[in-house]
């Protein structure tokens, strides 16, 4: 008589908790090649009918690759996860054509959306493979049809010669906005506008106020939403028009450690899947660059792992718990 209530309630929480998603995978997910998963999006892929995530594909368990030179000659890598977003499995690396005929090009921090007929992706590429961050980097527009091969470069002309992290988001007028990381001004984001995700006019500063890169814009709960990764966590701004930046105050997201496994140190660069009325926080850890051991530079300080956590909103306010589970449910669009 006490155990039957007692059971019900564990019953109706496990279906309560079955409603909200899978449990995710902690970390959600390792390369298994390089081992330096970095900078992922997650899009919808109607082919296979399955979630495939983008990221920057480092090197961190390369030998001998002096200086950021493990940073550079970077793929973008490929995963998949037929469970709305809980597990992933490696499916390679995106074929790309990017028109500079450079052998050891780099990719980094690759944006993906789709305009209803085809993909764009919005592409970081450097010229090479150095050993240090003062060289060039360009913001490369291209295009798809299976979101695994790559074609049709368009380099983008912008603010400076080193920009990099494109971010896109389709206004309701149907403009496509792109926010950007401009390295020659402090690296403040900037922003510019296109009718056809082609032709693009800069527009100038949209975020001055602290430097920041790999934005990442999106709507919800009735405003638009910036979060960017200051090296000290995520900050996260909100907007009215795509235009105001007002900064959130009371901390970064993703600043304190986390308890779970390669979740103990800060997270950075960050990419948001709104899915309904929920939304889920993508992110990448260093887990070796910890304590004592944060400021060596080996194969495990060098290696990453991508997490995520589910965004709340209360009165305004963004915010996660990554030390509590997260169930994640990405609404398939079959």
């Amino acid at each position: 008589m006490i155990l039957l209530p007692l059971l019900c309630l564990v019953s109706s929480n496990a279906v309560a908790q079955k409603s909200l998603g899978n449990l995710a995978a902690k970390p959600l997910y390792r390369d298994p090649i390089f081992d330096g998963a970095a900078d992922p999006v997650v899009i919808w892929n109607p082919r296979v009918k399955r979630w495939w995530m983008f990221y920057t594909n480092r090197r961190a368990n390369a030998g001998g690759l002096n200086g950021v030179t493990w940073v550079h000659g970077t793929a973008i890598g490929i995963a998949e996860s037929g469970d709305d977003g809980a597990t992933w499995k490696y499916v390679g690396t995106a074929d790309i054509k990017d028109g500079s005929g450079i052998p050891d090009v780099t990719y980094w921090a690759p944006e993906v959306v789709s305009d209803g007929k085809i993909f764009h992706m919005f592409l970081t590429v450097v010229p090479g493979v150095f050993a240090d961050w003062n060289h060039p980097r360009t913001i490369v527009h291209l295009t798809s049809k299976d979101l695994r091969h790559w074609g049709d470069p368009v380099p983008l002309v912008l603010s400076s010669d080193r920009v990099i992290d494109a971010a896109v988001y389709r206004l309701p007028n149907g403009t496509w906005r792109l926010w950007y990381n401009n390295e020659r001004d402090r690296k403040s984001i900037y922003f510019a506008d296109s009718q056809d995700l082609k032709n693009w006019t800069d527009k100038g500063k949209a975020v001055g106020d602290q430097g920041g890169e790999g934005p990442k814009v999106f709507r919800w709960h009735g405003a638009y939403w910036m979060i960017t990764d200051v090296w000290r966590g995520l900050a996260a701004y909100r907007s009215d028009d795509a235009l105001t930046w007002i900064r959130q105050t009371g901390g970064n997201l993703l600043e304190t450690p986390g308890m779970g496994q390669d979740d103990q140190v800060k997270g950075g660069h960050a990419d948001v899947a709104v899915s309904g009325d929920r939304a889920w926080l993508f992110y990448f850890t260093h887990p070796g660059r910890l304590g004592a051991d944060e400021k060596k530079d080996t194969s495990e300080q060098r290696r990453s792992s991508i997490q995520v956590v589910e965004l709340e909103y209360k009165v305004g306010v963004l915010s996660c718990d990554r030390n509590q589970p997260t169930h994640i449910k990405l609404v398939s669009q079959r």
